[in-house]
């Protein structure tokens, strides 16, 4: 078996760290900080903890079929998962209140409920619709390597081309369906999971909701980071070597393809490299040879979109707010508006004036110090760190300024909170990008705006022989259940090269 080295302990490379060495392989886990985790990191302020990034997991099977394949058992074995019966709370703007349920079977009498007769029977319509594409590209597009082939081949059954549509946006086969514009803008809310634009975002992503909807939306007690500290305790079982606190400067290559890892102190030898690091470091700093296929890497890289960035803030609340519900979005009154601002259409990438909230507050006792106190996330849409062409989030002051604006948006909303602020940190698109290493803080890698845009977002196989790439920035994309399938394609690649490779030796 080979030795192989993981640059990064994201649940990307955690995740294909535990498959290869459960496959037999050596291997060797580095990363930079002091913790793993990656952009799933958790944050202490006095005794409240807060989950900084995924506060939601759906496809639960996904982390099942991770702890079956690296050790037996399931996921429950190792955490509690607990399935919420409220998905999300929707505030709209014109006052309207929607609590999602999260049983599916349920949601069309609470949309009846909420926004009236005859919305349940939209939403439906379009779920079966969302159905059909999860079908076609599940396996295909999410569960296997891509590349142009895959295109063709869906293009020899017109059935499922229809399906899948990939001509048209989000936003518009959401219009074929759903007349309320209050149910569009729920759809459209499901392109930022990616980082994009619902006016240029693929159809295909109607599979989202139904994903989410159909298999259900959950929390881990204690929160999702305990996933990446479950996960590291497996790497650990299984003999990996974990090196936390080692920085990766560059993956060392040669015409035959990669040969190691430089770090601090030498050169980490490797027959092959996964990397769990934003596709741009990997492609532009870490890899310093001047070979032609990384020079093609890094063209077809700028042909792609950045995806949207994320503005944070984590309050620790005295007191909190009865009866409020996991997950609450309010939406802003002018959705378009907003992506026009993080995207930069009209202008320079601007902060949204008036942008929708996105609120995480989990109903746990064991991340905060005192029964009734708060550890709220709060998020929203952001254009990335660009102090040169957009919005530099360094400016002095600028952060203050826009999380009191946001609270005050809160507030007026019906969710006036800034009476209980014991604490608050602020997380800007410039943090995100010192963080996670990901430009810009775009934590989603490359949007997905435009129909082509699945096919230039990095590919797991990397043009330089034995290397690979894991992680929210390569196929399939962001999400923790898309990582850990990206983890699984990775560590299939390698398993099938170590068994051709067996072949041929015999």
């Amino acid at each position: 078996m080979s030795h192989i080295v993981v640059v990064g302990a994201g649940v990307g490379g955690l995740a294909a760290a535990t498959r290869l060495a459960a496959q037999g392989h050596a291997v060797t886990l580095v990363e930079q900080a002091a913790s793993v985790g990656g952009k799933l990191g958790v944050e202490k302020i006095d005794d409240f903890v807060f989950d900084t990034g995924p506060s939601l997991l759906t496809l639960p099977q996904v982390l099942d079929d991770l702890f079956a394949a690296t050790g037996g058992g399931s996921a429950s074995d190792e955490l509690e998962l607990q399935r919420l019966d409220i998905a999300c709370r929707y505030t709209f703007p014109d006052g309207a209140v929607l609590d999602l349920p999260g049983e599916m079977r349920d949601i069309p009498a609470a949309l009846d409920a909420a926004l009236g007769d005859g919305r349940g029977a939209q939403w439906s319509a379009f779920s079966e619709r969302a159905q059909r594409i999860w079908d076609v590209t599940r396996i295909p597009f999410l569960e296997s390597p891509i590349d142009v082939r895959t295109m063709l081949g869906l293009s020899r059954r017109l059935d499922e081309l229809a399906a899948v549509a990939p001509w048209r946006s989000l936003r518009g086969i959401g219009k074929s369906y759903l007349s309320d514009p209050r149910l569009r803008m729920l759809l459209d809310r499901y392109a930022t999971y990616t980082g994009s634009d619902p006016r240029r975002a693929p159809a295909a992503l109607a599979s989202v909701p139904y994903a989410e909807q159909a298999f259900g939306s959950w929390y881990v007690a204690g929160g999702l980071g305990r996933i990446a500290a479950a996960l590291l305790d497996r790497a650990l079982t299984l003999g990996v070597d974990v090196r936390l606190g080692t920085k990766a400067t560059e993956i060392v290559s040669d015409a035959t393809g990669v040969i190691g890892v430089r770090v601090d102190d030498g050169v980490i030898s490797a027959d092959a490299v996964v990397a769990n690091a934003d596709a741009h470091q990997v492609y532009n700093t870490l890899l310093t040879a001047r070979r032609w296929p990384i020079r093609q890497a890094r063209w077809r890289l700028r042909r792609t979109t950045r995806s949207l960035s994320g503005f944070v803030i984590l309050l620790a609340l005295q007191n909190a707010p009865a009866g409020q519900p996991h997950h609450h979005v309010m939406f802003a009154e002018d959705y378009d508006d907003e992506f026009d601002a993080v995207f930069g259409r009209h202008g320079r990438a601007r902060p949204v004036p008036r942008p929708t909230i996105y609120l995480s507050a989990p109903p746990d006792p064991a991340i905060v110090p005192h029964e009734g106190a708060g550890a709220w996330f709060v998020l929203v849409n952001a254009p990335p760190h660009d102090p040169e062409s957009g919005t530099d989030w360094d400016a002095p002051g600028l952060g203050d300024r826009y999380a009191d604006q946001i609270l005050d948006l809160m507030a007026e909303r019906g969710l006036d909170v800034r009476g209980e602020v014991r604490n608050r940190v602020i997380i800007s698109p410039a943090d995100l990008q010192r963080r996670t290493m990901t430009p810009g803080g775009s934590i989603y890698g490359t949007s997905s705006n435009g129909p082509m845009a699945a096919f230039l977002r990095p590919a797991n196989r990397s043009p330089v022989p034995g290397l690979f790439l894991v992680g929210g920035s390569a196929h399939p994309g962001g999400g923790l259940p898309l990582v850990m399938m990206s983890a699984k394609i990775v560590a299939d690649m390698i398993g099938d090269a170590e068994g051709s490779q067996s072949s041929r030796s015999e």
